[in-house]
């Protein structure tokens, strides 16, 4: 058994709970006839029917695929994990700009970036997702510390 059949069967029974738990799920205050119920039973029923497939296919519709995972990778793989575990713990007290912008200048950095040209995209995406959830979408993200200068 591969890995990947592995985790796909796990995943689909992971969703097919989902599943069952979203059937109980009942909104306080619905807006619409069919309330939010449906949503998540039709996204993790289509995900347990696609990661169920793909855990039982036939041997013959797979090939082995060599993913080269080296130190140097797994390295990455782990400091890009651990880049959005900090990410999440520093969302609220920095603030969504500065948090993003700490978050992608590693990221950036870890797939062998330009410091230079990471921090400005760092800066100028966090700002521009910051403008585009709070003034277009309505979301409110947290200012954190520069919410006395902002806010």
């Amino acid at each position: 058994m591969t890995m990947e059949r592995a985790f796909s069967g796990l995943m689909g029974l992971v969703c097919l709970f989902f599943v069952y738990l979203a059937f109980g799920y009942v909104a306080p205050i619905a807006y619409d006839p069919i309330g939010p119920r449906p949503y998540p039973i039709l996204i993790f029923s289509l995900m347990a029917l696609l990661t169920l497939v793909i855990a039982f296919r036939p041997a013959r519709f797979t090939k082995v695929i060599d993913l080269g995972y080296n130190k140097v990778v797994l390295r990455n793989l782990v400091l890009c994990i651990s880049a959005l575990l900090i990410y999440s713990l520093i969302f609220e007290p920095l603030g969504f700009i500065i948090s993003t912008t700490l978050m992608c200048f590693a990221v950036g950095l870890l797939f062998a970036g330009n410091p230079v040209k990471s921090i400005i995209f760092s800066v100028v995406i966090s700002i521009a997702l910051y403008v585009l959830f709070d003034m277009a979408l309505d979301v409110i993200l947290p200012l954190g510390i520069l919410s006395g200068i902002m806010g």
